[in-house]
């Protein structure tokens, strides 16, 4: 990558949301560099991604792998804590990334946080996000902040794995009544906003969100009728449902659904008050995928810790 030429830095484009982001700035002829966990791992884009380590532990580095950078797109963060990577280190890092492209000279980030994002709440995983846009409101950036709700696509995790639970058991639980909303958003469409809101000067934040909002029971029905599945959906408490999804975690050897998402999903905190932001329908996606979805387990701990 020539001294002299614009380019944009995308976090983990190895990883799910970061890959999309990726392969729409290439489509658009940008430059970009990735800032990664997996730094050997394979690479999708071939020679037209340069690719860094994160280098959390050793600043001078990150900004050297910043410097030159128009935009940064950060998608970095944890699902759960896991071993020594918590939510605390995970805001300690992103800190650490937001101030190196600051000394970097970065004219805009573009940070992927979540619906209902804030210091005050009760689960870490929001109030984690809360923090580090406080953080990003304050920097020397211009700044858009982009908050999904739960994504839907290729290789995405809650959809998938539903499906996945759907073809392979006789039964499936539903935490509570199942009433509480839910409004799945493409992956493809947060990447074209988030591109987007890459290409505006001003400050912004928006959620990111589908046109579907559905009980979330019904979202389970209608998946299980897209694939094809006769499992029967039991109705169970929280604490039971959890304990199942820890059983089922152990045959995976993954974390299926953590104690945040079953509350933060019971306290509709993954739907938007805001008119829909994306336009890929869940439904249609899934008729169109039906043959595809669920038919391999998508491990969180595999993507991110292997």
């Amino acid at each position: 990558m020539g001294s002299n030429e614009e380019f944009h830095v995308v976090t983990g484009a190895f990883g799910y949301t970061g890959k999309y982001i990726t392969q729409r700035l290439l489509s658009l002829g940008k430059k970009v560099r990735t800032i990664t966990g997996h730094p050997n791992r394979l690479n999708p884009f071939g020679g037209k991604v340069s690719i860094s380590p994160f280098n959390f532990d050793n600043p001078g580095e990150l900004v050297k792998s910043l410097r030159g950078a128009t935009t940064l797109y950060n998608t970095y963060w944890v699902r759960f804590s896991y071993k020594q990577v918590t939510f605390d280190k995970a805001v300690e890092n992103t800190k650490t990334l937001i101030k190196a492209a600051e000394e970097a000279g970065v004219r805009r980030i573009v940070h992927v946080s979540i619906t209902h994002a804030s210091e005050s709440s009760p689960f870490p995983y929001f109030r984690g996000k809360g923090t580090l846009e406080k953080t990003i409101c304050q920097s020397d950036m211009s700044y858009a902040i982009i908050r999904p709700t739960v994504l839907f696509g290729h290789e995405d995790i809650l959809i998938n794995n539903i499906a996945w639970l759907l073809r392979r058991f006789p039964l499936f639980a539903v935490l509570g009544s199942g009433n509480y909303q839910i409004q799945p958003v493409f992956v493809e469409d947060v990447a074209e906003l988030a591109v987007k809101a890459g290409q505006y000067e001003e400050n912004m934040t928006m959620d990111a969100v589908g046109p579907e909002i559905y009980a979330f029971h019904d979202m389970v029905q209608l998946i299980a009728e897209k694939v094809h599945s006769k499992a029967r959906i039991l109705y169970l408490r929280p604490e039971l449902a959890l304990f199942f999804s820890r059983l089922v975690g152990y045959l995976v050897n993954d974390v299926i659904l953590t104690r945040d998402e079953v509350y933060g999903l019971m306290s509709n905190l993954l739907v938007s008050g805001n008119p829909p932001t994306g336009k890929t329908r869940l439904s249609d996606w899934l008729s169109d995928n039906a043959e595809r979805i669920g038919i391999i387990y998508a491990s969180e701990l595999g993507r991110h810790y292997t």
